[in-house]
């Protein structure tokens, strides 16, 4: 019984010795407030300073005017390719198996 004691007050001491003897090592280690920071910093390095730019010294309404013609132009461009390809001038997505 007494052997049994002593191996369990040793083996309890033990786990409570290393519980407080990486405390220390727990400190010097960033966490996750700072790894956040400086993948944010290593993300604008790599972008430089081509980040978003809101700024670009248009109203909003003529922002709104811009992108509305630019879908325009895109929906149109997908249009005359969607017509070249069904009047057989393409050769996109005309797959077919013979």
């Amino acid at each position: 019984m007494a052997t049994k004691f002593i191996a369990v007050f040793i083996v309890f001491s033990f786990l409570f010795a290393t519980q407080f003897s990486n405390a220390k090592e727990l400190e010097t280690q960033s966490g996750p407030i700072h790894t956040r920071e400086r993948d944010r910093l290593r993300a604008q390095a790599r972008t430089g300073d081509k980040g978003k730019n809101k700024d670009d010294g248009l109203t909003p309404e003529q922002r709104r005017e811009r992108d509305a013609k630019a879908l325009q132009e895109k929906a149109a461009k997908k249009a005359a390719q969607a017509a070249a390809a069904a009047s057989g001038g393409g050769a996109k997505g005309n797959n077919t198996k013979k």
